[in-house]
């Protein structure tokens, strides 16, 4: 099969964010110039550079994170766990500006220590991070969030023999449609030799 985007694909669901994949979840939280926490998980998210570390996000439509980081300069991204799936997917709904996802969720927070914006308590890790780039995309309303990472919050027993162990909470991440994997095993694969 091939089909150019502009035509169409003629199949029932859109194969592109299922051919992507799978892609980790960034549980963006931020908050309004009012004071009201938000949380939102958007699977278009990944690191992007390592010195200084930095992570991107992209955004449909002019939703609340988007607002709240315009206002603010500032968002968190969380680390989803196996154990906060069903939470992670309440803090999804479409809901007016003055609500608070966390209380919705049923998560504590957490303040942050380099910017002024809650994180998920519980999470396996968490990135504050300050706006570096909020760029338009092509298209009607796509948007890419940069942010540079200042500040890294690891779980104690994420921890083991030195290393971020994502076995030890089993991370959640995007496939295509409605779909997601918990990863629960990994192996290592070192570079050929020059």
């Amino acid at each position: 099969m091939f089909y150019r985007p502009e035509d169409g694909h003629g199949l029932p669901h859109n194969p592109f964010n299922a051919i992507v994949s799978p892609r980790p979840i960034g549980w963006i939280s931020t908050k309004s110039a009012d004071g009201v926490p938000n949380l939102a998980p958007y699977s278009f998210f990944n690191a992007v550079a390592y010195v200084p570390p930095q992570v991107m996000f992209s955004s449909t439509n002019e939703k609340d994170s988007l607002r709240n980081i315009r206002d603010s300069g500032t968002f968190c991204v969380n680390v989803v766990s196996e154990a906060m799936l069903h939470q992670m997917n309440e803090s999804s709904a479409a809901l007016p500006p003055e609500s608070d996802e966390f209380t919705r969720a049923g998560l504590a927070s957490a303040p942050c220590e380099t910017i002024d914006c809650p994180r998920v308590a519980e999470a396996p890790a968490a990135l504050e991070c300050k706006v570096t780039e909020i760029l338009q995309l092509k298209g009607a309303a796509n948007f890419a969030i940069f942010g540079e990472v200042t500040g890294v919050h690891i779980r104690e027993d994420c921890l083991r023999d030195g290393r971020f162990d994502v076995t030890s909470f089993v991370p959640i991440a995007r496939l295509g449609y409605m779909d997601y994997t918990a990863v629960r095993e990994v192996f290592e694969l070192a570079r050929p030799e020059v």
